[in-house]
C-alpha cells in the first residue's frame, strides 16, 4: 500500500515584515518565515541572482504562484534541453518554507486568558468556582488564563455564559 505523502501548501501571504513572511498554509497554520535564513540555509552565494532577498524591500515583492513564495524581481535563467535561456522567478517550495518558520502567535490571542481572569476577578470567583459552574476542571481555567491551552469555541462560550454569566460576543472587522 502505498503511503500518501502530506506536502504544505501555502493559501496566502498574511503579512510581510522586514525580512520575516508570515504565511496561512493548508493545515490552517499561521507561520512566520525569516528569508534570509532560509537562504543561507540553501546556500545562496552572495553573488547569485537571490542574494537581493537580503534587502527587506526586495523581500517585500513576494508574490504567491503554485501555493509558494516567488520573487519575480529574483533575475534568473535555466537552459531548456533545446538550448534555450528562460528567465524564471526565483522560488522557495512550501515544504522549505514550513520546515523553517515558526508558528505564529496571533494579534490578540493571549487576550482571551487575559479577559477570562479579570472577568472572573470582577465576579469575585475562585478559579475552583468558575470551573464547577462551567462544569470544567480548576486546572483547566489556570491552563486558559495564563494562555497554555487551546480553547475551543464552545467551551469559551460555556465559560463565559454559564461560569461567568456574561454574554459572549465576536466581531469580525475590517482591517485598518
Amino acid at each position: 500500500m502505498r503511503r500518501k505523502i502530506k506536502i504544505p501548501r501555502v493559501l496566502k501571504i498574511r503579512e510581510i515584515r522586514g525580512s520575516g513572511i508570515s504565511l496561512v498554509f493548508n493545515n490552517g497554520e499561521s507561520r512566520t518565515v525569516d528569508v534570509p535564513r532560509i537562504l543561507e540555509h540553501i546556500g545562496i552565494a552572495e553573488s547569485a541572482p537571490a542574494a537581493i532577498l537580503h534587502r527587506d524591500e526586495e523581500i517585500a515583492r513576494a508574490e504567491l504562484r503554485n501555493a509558494t513564495l516567488s520573487w519575480p524581481n529574483v533575475k534568473q535563467y535555466i537552459t531548456l534541453k533545446n538550448g534555450e535561456k528562460r528567465r524564471v522567478p526565483f522560488e522557495i517550495g512550501a515544504d522549505v518554507l514550513y520546515a523553517f518558520s515558526i508558528p505564529d502567535r496571533l494579534p490578540d490571542s493571549s487576550q482571551i486568558g487575559t479577559l477570562i481572569r479579570n472577568a472572573r476577578m470582577a465576579s469575585g470567583f475562585t478559579q475552583e468556582e468558575l470551573a464547577r459552574k462551567s462544569g470544567t476542571t480548576r486546572t483547566y481555567i489556570s491552563r486558559i488564563e495564563n494562555n497554555r491551552s487551546d480553547l475551543e469555541l464552545a467551551t469559551l462560550q460555556k465559560i463565559v455564559e454559564t461560569g461567568l454569566e456574561k454574554r459572549l460576543e465576536i466581531r469580525i472587522y475590517d482591517k485598518p
